[in-house]
């Protein structure tokens, strides 16, 4: 399959599931590449990751307006993928919301619900708080940059590739920030929440509270570190979903068997 919107950085026609990873704001799929190469979800799990518009091969397109708006069009570019078997989300921060949100929309199709969400570093959808980031100058939105420690400092010391990142970084906190949910009957998938202990952008409390969001089961796992916890504890996440994923499969098969 080719689709701007999907990467398979290596592909496993024999996995059982297919993990969809969802980057976080001004971010891009080539994030995850390290997490396809994890020996703990290989071979059963392949994994993809989204490539937004507006970075890298795609880095002419329009960026999008909105979270809404970027999960429909996500909702339609995951249809080739949804065949023989579960598809399972991982967002980090802005992408655990548009994957949660991807979720609701599947929810409407029968059996259509991912086996598994993975939420990391991000409070729960109905914890409603209006940002600013997105109306910081250029320095000090790179300062926040630099703060949250998920942008290799390289770029935010060449000029020239900053003048492609602020816009594509400002768009997306915008986007993340003016979001709203609208209520909607929680999930029935399993929802496991991930949150390093010193982020400042997700509070513990503020992480829990997905727990209303699914009447499946849920999990939260606490690694030590800040809002980019993961990059350290790459094989740490790669368990959680590892062990997530063996139990989740078996029921969503059983629930897509009864609802044909």
């Amino acid at each position: 399959m080719s689709d701007p919107w999907i990467r398979r950085f290596r592909p496993r026609p024999e996995a059982a599931v297919r993990l969809v990873c969802f980057p976080h704001a001004g971010g891009s799929a080539s994030y995850y590449h390290p997490l396809a190469q994890s020996p703990t979800l290989l071979p059963d799990t392949e994994v993809l990751a989204v490539q937004y518009p507006g970075r890298q091969d795609r880095r002419r397109e329009r960026l999008l307006d909105g979270i809404p708006e970027m999960a429909d069009l996500i909702t339609e570019a995951l249809a080739p993928y949804d065949d023989d078997r579960p598809l399972a989300f991982f967002g980090h921060s802005m992408g655990a919301v548009l994957a949660f949100e991807v979720a609701q929309r599947l929810s409407a199709r029968p059996g259509g619900e991912p086996c598994g969400l993975f939420v990391s570093g991000r409070r729960a959808p109905s914890l409603y708080r209006r940002g600013t980031v997105h109306l910081l100058s250029d320095a000090e939105l790179v300062g926040e940059l630099r703060r949250a420690g998920g942008t290799d400092p390289r770029f935010l010391d060449d000029e020239e590739l900053l003048a492609d990142i602020i816009p594509v970084v400002r768009n997306d906190y915008r986007a993340i920030e003016l979001y709203q949910w609208t209520p909607a009957p929680p999930l029935n998938c399993p929802i496991t929440a991930l949150v390093g202990d010193r982020d400042p952008q997700a509070p513990l409390d503020d992480v829990e509270a997905w727990r209303k969001h699914t009447d499946g089961p849920f999990g939260l796992e606490v690694f030590s570190g800040g809002h980019f916890y993961l990059n350290t504890h790459q094989r740490g996440v790669a368990d959680v979903i590892s062990e997530a994923l063996s139990a989740g499969a078996r029921r969503h098969a059983t629930a897509r068997g009864n609802a044909r």
